[in-house]
């Protein structure tokens, strides 16, 4: 990975932060979209001490990046979440909130401006922390369910590109069979083995139920976003299977 360009930061501190817990340390990249109409809407509500909530950054539509909290404190962004076993999420992350109205604004698309320094602020972060690609991640992956973002819009393929996250090619959609609700049984039980040994918490009980569902719809909306709906078939089958090819070898790997 090639040196982090620069960046100018505007500060914003937020005093909703505190210590790290546990002796954990900066290992993951969390990104968000802000799902408010403007930056600075965002921005006074990370601000707020009576909202409990903040984020490492805040990267605007024009590509203004403002900073509220130091990488080495503790920002309050992920939630109640879960990866890989950890559910102290704000303990172990830097958090990147992405001005963008989401699903209440329609969806709307990131535009180069912000994307270009979403680039440059991840590159910096993860030489600073030395954190590996599949550990660049969704809300939506460490809370699905409960959070959408970045949501189906945003460019995963893009910040792999500039050598930021991991992320393959999505295999195409095609007619297949399919896991879905209510299914049960072995082939179910795989499917959850292999999404929580990518880091997904899901149950193993081998009954294709709602939360399975849930984590399902989670893993489309980052690695194959062509259709969101928590559907196992063919093409997120091959996607998972050659994610977990595509690991390092220290890494969580599926069966």
């Amino acid at each position: 990975m090639s040196a982090a360009p620069e960046l100018a930061i505007v500060q914003r501190p937020s005093p909703n932060q505190g210590e790290r817990k546990n002796g954990l340390e900066a290992d993951i990249l969390l990104l968000h979209y802000t799902a408010t109409k403007s930056a600075e809407n965002a921005l006074t509500w990370l601000c707020n001490p009576q909202a409990e909530a903040s984020s490492h950054y805040l990267v605007d539509e024009d590509g203004t990046v403002y900073q509220m909290v130091d990488e080495a404190m503790r920002a309050w962004h992920a939630g109640a979440s879960f990866w890989a076993g950890e559910t102290d999420i704000n303990s172990c992350s830097i958090g990147i909130e992405i001005q963008n109205e989401g699903t209440w604004g329609g969806n709307p698309d990131f535009p180069d401006a912000q994307m270009d320094a979403v680039e440059t602020l991840s590159l910096g972060i993860l030489h600073r922390h030395d954190i590996p690609p599949h550990r660049v991640l969704a809300h939506s992956d460490v809370a699905p369910g409960r959070k959408v973002d970045p949501g189906e819009k945003f460019d995963w393929e893009r910040l792999h590109g500039a050598d930021i996250g991991h992320w393959v090619e999505p295999c195409a959609i095609a007619e297949g069979p399919v896991l879905d609700l209510g299914d049960e049984g072995d082939a179910v039980r795989a499917v959850q083995s292999q999404l929580g040994a990518y880091g997904y918490r899901v149950p193993e009980n081998g009954l294709y139920d709602g939360l399975t569902k849930t984590v399902v719809s989670a893993f489309q909306l980052h690695f194959r976003q062509a259709r969101v709906d928590g559907v196992f078939d063919v093409s997120t089958r091959e996607t998972l299977r050659r994610l977990a090819d595509a690991l390092p070898r220290s890494a969580p790997r599926s069966a």
